[in-house]
């Protein structure tokens, strides 16, 4: 009797790169001997001439009339003599820009999120092979068109079950035009990084609770994150978080069998001089692995997706990917509160009294908001470094408040900040990238319904401006450090774009790496 395959965890597998298998050439040369061949041509400018051009030159001549009619069409489609063609040329924003042009598409963005529809359609046609052409596009316009086909690339269960990538066809990528020249290698390296980094992220958030927990998710940055002189990785078990003080952080994990832990990731580079005149940035991210409530326990249809709590660690998991290969010249701390809040004898109470790591009394009015106690003895952490290991600034990163997910929706993270610089960086770093932010208030007078009568404050309050008053809760954890706090949901509901499933979306990863890079960009060389 044979016996089936065991599949291996998806904690111990490679989740592979599309963009190294495809070839990259200059020009327009490649021939195919495929049955299918799919045709794609990326205008970087906006062409219309260029558009009926290759509608003339690939359509049959009974449809060119009415394809010539869809000419201004952003995207164009059809069956082409010698296979499917798709033409995309995106057309200049007309018109005053809403929002000061922030919840526009950029150039990236639009071409990520186009592009990233590809691979679907090629399944559906079968196509053997795809000669991609880029017609005078720039680095911002490759970088996206690369980034989306690699994301739609990624499926869960293909990277589990070891299937490799979703069926793709071989693809061809030339340049023409003016100066053509083959897609810039620093450009293929950028886009390959970043969209590993997102797939790490993804897969992360999608892994359920059962084999994703504090001590496995430890384990696994440990092993996968290669360790040097530039980055390292330290795990505070529970002992440490107990010698630290960190009571916030064992209160909720302390009703799981899986204890809590903190993970420290330290990123410092090699190339730049005069690096101590210029401190790390520190991220924070919120690792809660599975969020049942606590005592103050979910209704069922708000705990189905709680294996995607530890969003906020799962993106500065794929931001830590990106540091230890794209190695940018930027010192970066990177802190991971993980925890499990669980059902349990042992589990804490509502009116429980709990000591922070900087010595403020919480009382636990709610168990349920769990993420904000550990994130503020991680802050603590961060925010108390000293000499060269000071940050500049600290951001976290929280799927925090369902409340930030009913003003916003799922796609735009609350931004909240006490530092206009910081805030404005993160807005545009956001803009750039189409991964939205928007600044929501830090209104002081919501803090007054976090007073108590038996300890500092409680750690929730009733009523509106839930988002609001669980930032003002952290912000009286970091010691007036320059701060950044991303409310953030961290899931994607179905098939959009790129994404090609419902699942993890790694929010915020291209919003970090694009922030760390443009501070890479303005240290001295």
């Amino acid at each position: 009797m044979s016996m089936a395959k065991k599949k291996n965890s998806p904690l111990q597998v490679e989740i592979p790169s599309l963009i190294e298998q495809i070839r990259f050439t200059s020009g327009s040369k490649g021939s195919s001997q495929a049955s299918v061949v799919g045709s794609v041509f990326v205008l970087g400018v906006d062409d219309q001439a260029q558009v009926q051009s290759l509608i003339r030159r690939h359509a049959p001549r009974w449809q060119s009339k009415s394809l010539l009619a869809q000419a201004s069409k952003e995207v164009v489609h059809f069956s082409g003599t010698q296979g499917p063609v798709w033409i995309f040329c995106r057309h200049p924003h007309k018109g005053p820009a809403s929002h000061h042009g922030r919840l526009e598409d950029s150039d990236y963005s639009w071409h990520r999120d186009q592009l990233g529809t590809l691979l679907g359609f090629c399944k559906a046609y079968q196509v053997g092979r795809l000669k991609l052409q880029l017609i005078s596009t720039n680095d911002y316009q490759d970088k996206g068109v690369l980034v989306g086909l690699e994301l739609s690339a990624y499926s869960y269960k293909n990277v589990v079950e070891e299937k490799g990538l979703t069926e793709v066809p071989e693809i061809l990528i030339s340049k023409v035009g003016p100066g053509s020249k083959a897609v810039d290698p620093v450009v293929r390296q950028q886009a390959q990084t970043l969209a590993s980094a997102m797939n790490l992220s993804r897969h992360l958030v999608n892994t359920p609770p059962n084999q994703l927990n504090p001590t496995t998710m430890s384990e696994f940055i440990r092993r996968s994150l290669k360790e040097s002189s530039q980055l390292q990785v330290d795990v505070w078990n529970e002992s440490r978080l107990q010698k630290e003080g960190m009571g916030l952080h064992l209160g909720v994990g302390q009703g799981s069998p899986t204890p809590p832990c903190l993970v420290h990731i330290r990123y410092r580079p090699k190339k730049v001089k005069n690096l101590k005149s210029k401190k790390p940035v520190a991220l924070v991210g919120k690792g809660i692995t599975f969020d049942s409530g606590g005592l103050d326990i979910k209704p069922s249809s708000g705990m189905r997706l709680m294996k995607k709590d530890m969003g906020g660690a799962a993106a500065l998991c794929g931001v830590a990917q990106w540091l230890s290969e794209f190695k940018p010249d930027v010192a970066v701390d990177i802190y991971l509160a993980l925890a499990e809040n669980n059902v349990d004898g042992l589990s804490m109470r509502p009116s429980d009294v709990l000591i922070a790591r900087n010595g403020m009394s919480v009382e636990i009015h709610n168990t349920d908001a769990e993420g904000r106690l550990v994130l503020a003895d991680a802050l603590d952490v961060a925010v108390t470094q000293k000499g060269e290991n000071e940050p500049e600034c600290v951001i976290d990163v929280a799927t925090l408040t369902g409340a930030i997910k009913v003003g916003l929706g799922a796609d735009i993270s609350g931004l909240f900040s006490n530092d206009d610089k910081l805030a404005e960086a993160l807005s545009k770093a956001g803009s750039d990238m189409g991964e939205p932010n928007w600044r929501m208030p830090l209104f002081s007078r919501y803090g007054r319904g976090m007073d108590s009568a038996f300890a500092d404050v409680v750690n929730a309050t009733e009523g509106f401006g839930g988002a609001i008053t669980a930032a003002l809760f952290l912000e009286k954890f970091v010691r007036s450090k320059s701060w950044a706090h991303l409310d953030i949901y961290g899931w994607n509901e179905r098939a959009t774009g790129p994404l090609t499933f419902a699942g993890g979306n790694a929010q915020t990863v291209q919003t970090l790496v694009e922030f760390l890079s443009n501070r890479a960009l303005s240290f001295p060389r």
